[in-house]
């Protein structure tokens, strides 16, 4: 004999229909006329059961800008009771309904390209892109540079994870080798006149431009970036274009006569 021993679904509870709650539709209507206009309450959507003597009558909102949403109001009664009585009307969404955006914290509100005239960003104590400049990271060139500009007077320089960041951000974006200009161009940065590398860690992967021809004039680049206006390449010389003179040829000039008008 086999036995089955895989757990059974679980029945889920379904509450006792109450004539006496779900048939409270004016009731409803009469609560919702307490808090909002009639112009704003539409058509009876229904009645459920919620829980034990507990149930909810749905009404549609009219009122405008508010589509899909629709009045929420829970009726009860005691046991043995014979009316409804009203607990709580709510303004409730439906799938379909227009919402607000999620609530986003200020400190991340801010994005790229937010900054203008005039604006200050929040000091952020505990900046992980952050660290000391006396702090020793662990990597030699990036020591080295971090005392000295402790030596300029600047309280904190870039982590290791704010480095990584920046050149991950730098590499991706539009400056990177996958940006159409980059994918397009005849020859890298890398081996461009206008090109000058950065110094620090970041050295071995980028640069500034310098060519005022080039798009990414004054920006950070990468080495295997791009584009048209690289130092050490040129375009084919065209054939100069040879137009012919205009020629006048009688035999294809149509000859009429015209009759003269004394005056």
């Amino acid at each position: 004999m086999t036995v089955d021993v895989r757990e059974k679904p679980k029945k889920t509870k379904v509450e006792k229909a109450d004539k006496v709650l779900l048939g409270a539709v004016d009731l409803a209507r009469t609560a919702l006329l307490d808090i909002t206009a009639e112009g704003t309450i539409g058509q009876h959507q229904g009645a459920e059961m919620i829980g034990e003597r507990l149930a909810m009558h749905h009404f549609a909102y009219t009122a405008k800008g508010y589509v899909g949403w629709h009045w929420a109001v829970s009726v009860a009664r005691a046991p043995r009771q014979k009316f409804a009585t009203v607990c709580e009307v709510n303004l409730l969404p439906g799938g379909d309904a227009l919402l607000t955006p999620d609530w986003v914290p200020y400190a991340e509100r801010l994005r790229p390209g937010d900054i203008g005239a005039g604006d200050v960003t929040p000091y952020v104590e505990d900046d992980p892109n952050l660290e000391f400049g006396f702090e020793a990271s662990g990597d030699e060139e990036v020591d080295e540079m971090a005392f000295f500009e402790l030596g300029l007077g600047r309280r904190r320089v870039l982590s290791r994870q704010g480095r990584e960041a920046a050149a991950q951000r730098w590499y991706d974006g539009s400056h990177g080798p996958r940006a159409a200009v980059a994918v397009e161009a005849p020859a890298k940065c890398t081996t461009c006149g206008y090109f000058l590398p950065m110094p620090g860690a970041l050295r071995p992967v980028f640069g500034v431009c310098a060519n005022a021809w080039s798009p990414s004039d004054g920006s950070v680049v990468s080495l295997d970036h791009g584009c048209g206006a690289h130092s050490e390449v040129d375009v084919v010389a065209r054939e100069p274009e040879q137009v012919e003179p205009p020629r006048l040829d009688d035999f294809e000039v149509e000859l009429v006569e015209t009759e003269t008008v004394e005056a």
